[in-house]
């Protein structure tokens, strides 16, 4: 999207400033080398803004700008009991299995409200005030369309808050994967020696990742039974980003949305994570804005993920009168 509109921008002369491109496949892995680059080429990346089109738009006609990104700290963690895989039979009920055990201490991470039991996990969590809140609330959302949407009869998330509020203003924790003992087909009666999970807990603006990082690791160690023995290696992360509403970048993206959908974007908070943003800001000084284009039914992170050719097309036109609007 962003070559083509810089394509039709450079065609018909109406490009008003200079563009750099910044483009790196380490998305998906918390971008370790990105942030060195940076650091190394400071002068050459200088820019008054970064333009991002990694995020969504509430619906095809309902288009928003995402102000706000969750953070994230992502582990993996093994259990291992017996030197070797055991007969259940002969060992089950006299032996510790690690399945077992790495089940019960995943389920002590969050209490019957969802709230996250790691100690001090949510010590720099600043609580959102109730306009805030409140503004939020007028984003439109149809909770049962968004059930059926992904074939679930309830919701489910941290007392007190709503769907958008536990996605955009609150932390999560969940178990991205986990593995162990027999998979294969049929039966087979084992006490596994091993027992495996990917965790990942996403953070709000503020909570440091490293820090979770160090403290989850120290929490979930020290839980385990003497009957066990736990390894957790910290696998990535990044910080949490904030948008402000009232710079020219954010207001000239919010001027070129409405040019293409007839109606003002809605500032929203994302559940999702780029790392880089704020490493952007922290190492370059800049803000990023994020001029997303993509749906809920793009099934992103899913099989069959997709993004439609009207969105794409909406986009080179989008990002074509950012560049209209901005002032620098």
């Amino acid at each position: 999207m962003h070559a083509k509109a810089f394509e039709y921008l450079v065609k018909n002369d109406l490009l008003k400033c200079n563009v750099k491109f910044l483009i790196e496949g380490e998305e998906e892995i918390g971008s370790p080398n990105l942030p060195a680059f940076c650091e190394a080429h400071k002068e050459m990346l200088k820019a008054d803004i970064i333009l991002v089109s990694d995020t969504s738009i509430i619906a095809k006609d309902i288009p928003s700008v995402t102000t706000g990104l969750r953070g994230l700290a992502y582990w993996e963690v093994e259990v291992t009991g017996p030197n070797r895989d055991l007969h259940s039979g002969l060992f089950g009920g006299a032996v510790a299995n690690p399945i077992n055990v790495l089940a019960k201490m995943i389920a002590a991470m969050t209490d019957e409200n969802n709230h996250i039991t790691i100690p001090g996990f949510y010590d720099d969590v600043i609580e959102v005030s109730q306009e805030e809140r409140a503004l939020m609330a007028k984003a439109p959302y149809n909770e049962e369309a968004y059930k059926k949407a992904i074939d679930v009869a309830e919701l489910s998330g941290e007392a007190g808050y709503t769907t958008n509020e536990r996605t955009g203003i609150r932390p999560s924790f969940d178990v991205c994967g986990i593995w162990g003992g027999y998979t294969g087909e049929g039966a087979k009666t084992v006490l596994p020696s091993k027992a495996f999970a990917k965790i990942s807990t996403r953070l709000v603006p503020n909570q440091d990742h490293e820090k979770i990082a160090e403290i989850f690791k120290s929490h979930f160690e020290k839980m385990a039974p003497a009957s066990v023995q736990v390894k957790v290696t910290t696998l990535h992360g990044g910080q949490g980003y904030v948008c402000p509403i009232d710079i020219p970048a954010y207001q000239a993206a919010e001027k070129a949305y409405e040019k293409v959908y007839g109606q003002l974007p809605v500032p929203v908070r994302s559940g999702g994570s780029i790392p880089i943003i704020s490493s952007f800001e922290d190492i370059l000084g800049m803000k990023s804005v994020l001029m997303g284009f993509g749906l809920e039914s793009d099934a992103i992170h899913s099989p069959n993920e997709n993004f439609p050719v009207e969105q794409f097309l909406k986009g080179i036109e989008a990002i074509s009168w950012f560049y209209h609007h901005y002032k620098g």
